[in-house]
């Protein structure tokens, strides 16, 4: 991903200008996954670096959770991901839920990911 789709995608994400870099989210609100490997975890997950990534070290589903501290309208969400580089660990299904809590979510959205 080039660094004017990284921008683009950045400054859709939140509803507000105000919102608008990716490096503000831990103000608005708080990611969390469901494991991660030392070295490889939610800083990893959110650097703009396309060299690092998160790696789950627990059962599948791996999950990635985004909690915002209040009513927050997510236009747009990106996901890089590169299978010539990842292969196995690339996901085929991308599940996209929304609730108020972790415990009511409702899935919106899945994408199955296809590679060539």
């Amino acid at each position: 991903m080039d660094l004017e789709v990284r921008d683009a995608c950045s400054q859709e994400l939140f509803s507000t200008l105000e919102e608008a870099s990716q490096s503000q989210l831990s103000e608005i609100g708080e990611v969390q996954t469901g494991g991660e490997v030392p070295g490889f975890g939610v800083d990893q997950l959110r650097d703009d670096n396309l060299e690092t990534y998160w790696q789950s070290d627990g059962s599948q589903p791996h999950l990635v959770n985004i909690q915002f501290r209040r009513k927050t309208t997510v236009k747009t969400l990106c996901i890089y991901a590169d299978y010539k580089s990842d292969e196995s660990y690339t996901p085929s299904k991308i599940s996209v839920r929304v609730g108020n809590n972790f415990h009511n979510l409702q899935e919106i959205r899945v994408n199955q990911l296809f590679f060539i």
